[in-house]
């Protein structure tokens, strides 16, 4: 599932290694609601970690990113975690900024091999 959301970065944090074969970088983004501004935490990973490296804390972005699910048992308790996988980052009403400024279609669509479709990653969370 691909959606896209607009507003302002409000915090980055630093590209982590979660194993040989995983890297990931996360976000926070302020989006208005009403009375109310939603804080939400994105996600990228892979080679697009670099892609938010163009922006900085304030500014309009737009967003494009996968929602998925996923369960987990531990214990025999099943809990459900939501990820949002976001693959492209623009200015708001600007052209697309990808990384290495490489514009090709390839670049601009979401990975189909995710991370957390493959029992590669740690399952082993600390809660």
């Amino acid at each position: 599932m691909s959606f896209d959301v607009q507003g302002r970065l409000h915090e980055i944090f630093d590209e982590v290694q979660v194993s040989d074969k995983f890297r990931k970088r996360e976000f926070v983004l302020e989006i208005p609601d009403g009375s109310f501004t939603q804080h939400v935490k994105f996600q990228l990973t892979q080679d697009k970690c670099n892609v938010i490296d163009q922006f900085k804390i304030g500014d309009e972005v737009k967003v494009n990113f996968n929602l998925s699910g996923k369960p987990f048992t531990k214990n025999g308790t099943t809990m459900y975690f939501t990820n949002l996988q976001a693959w492209r980052i623009e200015s708001a009403g600007a052209a697309p900024v990808n990384s290495g400024g490489n514009n090709s279609s390839r670049a601009q669509q979401p990975a189909t091999n995710s991370p957390f479709l493959t029992e590669e990653i740690d399952n082993d969370l600390p809660f």
